[in-house]
């Protein structure tokens, strides 16, 4: 559990900024509200669909803080919190939540020692007068295992008789779970795809390709009429002997439709993928990600596949280095660097049918401590480092990429930490937080932000414009936020152009809307 003992180190650098420029954006601050739960992670932000929102958190309790259950906040289009409900249940793995149709929904993972099984289970209430039910939607028989939802980027793992895992296309419309069973020679894997009143519209078995292969789906993306399902997925090979140089998985895309399973893989020689994300474009599927030239994490540009959604086969595949450019915005003078361990944020299709998408440096580290007693604990800090952003045009050729050097470290919640985006018209804005100040120039057109001491943090924007040229603002000064923002999970708005954060510390609480004038 990962609530208290935030802390941050931050910065960002960036190349050609101009002085900072009046951003388009206002802000309104909600009333602040006593809040009972000190120690909480928020999980969900969605709308009501009469403009108000609903926040769900997971919180603790205890000497020895323990998962008590979960608390739901109703707000209106005026910031004001209307209704709140306790949902007091434990011992069972959270897996994610959304809101549809006016009622809250909560997906769990439990095991039933009964049946010996594996159930996934929706817990569900209207938002007007809470009155939770229970529908089991899938069971899965299984010994038990120690992790059961395993979502590490980078190692994965296979042997423990039974894995699982959860994906929701961008809308939240839809959902796929991935269920992987072993026991003896019994290999199974089958995908499940429920839409969001809890209709399982496909089930697919996958079994045949896991003799050779075991595949760890990564995103999802769906046609608007959820007649076809398009999952991206790490391929690690079983029986397949691998020289020094080469990678032990491939990327693959799998679809799913009436018409049975499809899958395409990604497999030219010296181009290996990564962080590879479907798009539905004007009924075209497109994959867009990045691609390194050796195994090990180390990324030298940007890849685009365009495919054919009727055969699966690629129709045109491309590879953009990263610039001059972009190596200088991230690292200066200093060549020798590499790009690694990104992880894949967003992605938006403009009007005109460019490609938007951005991620983040993401890696854990460990050490190790003493406590008071002088027994020895594993810390696990998780880094939330450089911003990458990349701009393609309707035939995939890479416009611009640029990078926003930024470095985050916590112990603790992470809703604080890392960033959110988003795009308005030609121009992408990302949001950060941090208790700098004022910008300190360490070179030639490169900036850098230090930890402040306040508590209390500043919220920045910055800005890349259609030419991938930047510049940043301080748009809300720690001043008038006396709570921080959990900036990385906002509401986002985009029929009004708005952004909903959520701030808390301790046991005060509001909201926080921008709006893009």
């Amino acid at each position: 559990m990962r609530c208290n003992k935030l802390f941050t180190l931050f910065f960002f650098a960036f190349i050609c900024f101009s002085q900072a420029q009046e951003m388009p954006i206002s802000y309104t601050f909600g009333e602040k509200y006593s809040d009972r739960y000190k120690y909480s992670n928020l999980l969900t932000t969605a709308p009501d669909g009469k403009g108000g929102s609903i926040l769900i958190r997971s919180y603790y309790t205890g000497i020895i803080l323990k998962p008590k259950g979960y608390f739901i906040e109703h707000y209106n289009e005026n910031l004001e919190l209307i209704n709140t409900f306790n949902y007091k249940i434990k011992d069972v793995d959270y897996v994610d939540a959304f809101v549809k149709n006016g009622q809250v929904y909560l997906l769990f993972l439990e095991y039933n020692y009964n049946t010996e099984a594996y159930e996934y289970s929706v817990h569900r209430s209207p938002f007007d007068e809470f009155n939770f039910t229970t529908k089991k939607i899938l069971s899965i028989d299984s010994k038990p295992v120690e992790q059961p939802l395993d979502r590490n980027y980078y190692n994965r793992n296979f042997s423990s008789g039974f894995t699982t895992t959860v994906l929701f296309n961008k809308e939240r419309t839809a959902f796929a779970i991935s269920s992987h069973h072993k026991k003896g020679k019994d290999n199974k894997h089958i995908i499940h795809v429920f839409n969001a009143v809890l209709d399982k519209i496909f089930e697919y078995d996958f079994s045949s390709e896991v003799e050779t292969k075991n595949y760890a789906f990564e995103n999802m993306e769906t046609s608007k009429d959820l007649k076809q399902v398009y999952l991206t997925a790490k391929a690690y090979f079983k029986k397949k002997r691998f020289t020094a140089s080469e990678r032990k998985f491939q990327y693959e895309l799998l679809q799913i439709s009436d018409a049975g399973g499809k899958i395409q893989n990604f497999a030219t020689p010296g181009k290996l993928p990564e962080a590879l994300t479907p798009i539905i474009k004007n009924e075209k599927v497109i994959c867009v990600g990045f691609f390194a030239t050796r195994k090990d994490n180390r990324y030298n540009g940007i890849v685009y596949y365009d495919i054919d959604s009727k055969t699966m086969q690629i129709n045109e595949e491309k590879y953009h280095n990263f610039s001059e450019q972009f190596m200088i915005d991230k690292f200066g003078l200093d060549s020798d660097k590499i790009v690694k361990n990104l992880v894949f944020k967003g992605v938006e299709v403009t009007k005109d049918n460019f490609i938007l998408f951005n991620a983040e440096e993401y890696f854990v580290t460990t050490s190790t401590q003493s406590d008071p007693s002088g027994s020895r604990l594993k810390i696990e800090r998780f880094h939330y480092n450089d911003i990458v952003s990349v701009k393609l045009d309707p035939q995939g050729e890479m416009v611009w990429a640029r990078n926003i050097n930024k470095t985050e470290v916590t112990q603790g919640d992470p809703a604080y930490t890392s960033y959110c985006s988003y795009t308005k018209g030609t121009d992408t804005y990302f949001f950060i937080s941090t208790a700098s100040e004022n910008p300190q120039k360490i070179g030639d057109d490169r900036i850098l932000f230090k930890q402040g001491l306040s508590r209390n943090r500043n919220v920045f924007v910055i800005k890349l414009d259609e030419n991938g040229h930047m510049n940043y603002e301080k748009v809300i000064d720690s001043k008038e936020a006396r709570l921080p923002l959990m900036v990385s999970m906002p509401l986002i708005d985009t029929t009004n152009d708005q952004l909903l954060f959520y701030a808390k510390r301790g046991t005060k609480k509001q909201q926080v809307k921008v709006s893009f004038d």
